[in-house]
Parts: C-alpha cells; sequence; structure tokens
C-alpha cells in the first residue's frame, strides 16, 4: 500500500519539532509548516492525505486554513490539534471545515494521538478504495463478480 503523507500545522516551533521526534518511527510521511500560508504552498506541491492543525494562528486560523483545504482538496482529512477549546469555536471549526478529529494540547502521544492519526489513515484509505470501486466500469465489476461467485 502507497504510503500515506501527514502535514501539521502549527506556529510554534516547539510544538512541530515535538511532533518530529515523536513521529521519527511511524510509517508515513511527515510535513511540517508553520501557518497556514506555508501549509498551502505545500499543498500546491505534494500530495498530502492528512492535514493536523492548530486553531490559533496568526495571518491565518486553522478554521481559515481547514476551510480553503476542504474547497481546494476535499479528499484529505482533515483533523484539528489545539489547546483553544471555546465550545464556540470548536462547533464553527467542526461544522464550517467538517473536521474528522478534535485533539486537544497537551496530548498524549501513544494514548491519542497516533491512535488518532491511525484512524484518519485508515478513513483515507477506505474512501479511496470506496472512490476507485464507485470509478470501475461496470463490466470490471461483473468480472469481479463472477470471478468471486465461481462463474
Amino acid at each position: 500500500m502507497e504510503k500515506r503523507t501527514i502535514l501539521f500545522v502549527d506556529d510554534e516551533v516547539k510544538v512541530l519539532n515535538s511532533l518530529r521526534r515523536g513521529l521519527l518511527d511511524e510509517p508515513y510521511e511527515t510535513l511540517f509548516a508553520e501557518s497556514g500560508k506555508e501549509a498551502l504552498e505545500i499543498l500546491e506541491k505534494q500530495e498530502v492525505h492528512i492535514i493536523v492543525t492548530d486553531m490559533r494562528m496568526p495571518e491565518m486560523t486553522g478554521l481559515e486554513l481547514l476551510t480553503e483545504v476542504r474547497k481546494k482538496y476535499p479528499h484529505i482529512v482533515r483533523l484539528v490539534l489545539s489547546g483553544y477549546t471555546q465550545i464556540e469555536s470548536l462547533l464553527t471549526t467542526i461544522n464550517q471545515g467538517e473536521i474528522f478529529k478534535f485533539i486537544t494540547k497537551p496530548w498524549k502521544l501513544e494514548k491519542d494521538f497516533k491512535p488518532a492519526l491511525q484512524q484518519a489513515i485508515d478513513y483515507y484509505n477506505l474512501h479511496k478504495e470506496r472512490d476507485s470501486l464507485a470509478d470501475e466500469p461496470e463490466w470490471a465489476k461483473a468480472e469481479k463478480e463472477n470471478v468471486s461467485s465461481g462463474t
């Protein structure tokens, strides 16, 4: 299976460095951006499957970034990693950005964060497989059914 790529976006370099160290041996590619603008530049150049962003950043908030990502790259699974947990803002982010998961800071890497990333990868893979089956020609679907039924 193709290796997945996750883009982490946070204006705090310490957070990005912590993620970089903590995810060093994971079976996916990791990219890091210090702003929404930098994240969008990366997305223009590289295929990304999952994005994880902070909410409160200067120039472009996490919500603004995720809204833009949803419009331009609807296949990317979107997660939020934030210490900002004001309920109204949370609901707006979830509803407008179609967020897969919201992870609060501080996080527990092994207990909370890595499992959430794996769930996002599984979700992406499932949707990619579904979409490829939907794009498959009818004759190929019928042929597969004939093979599986033994006819």
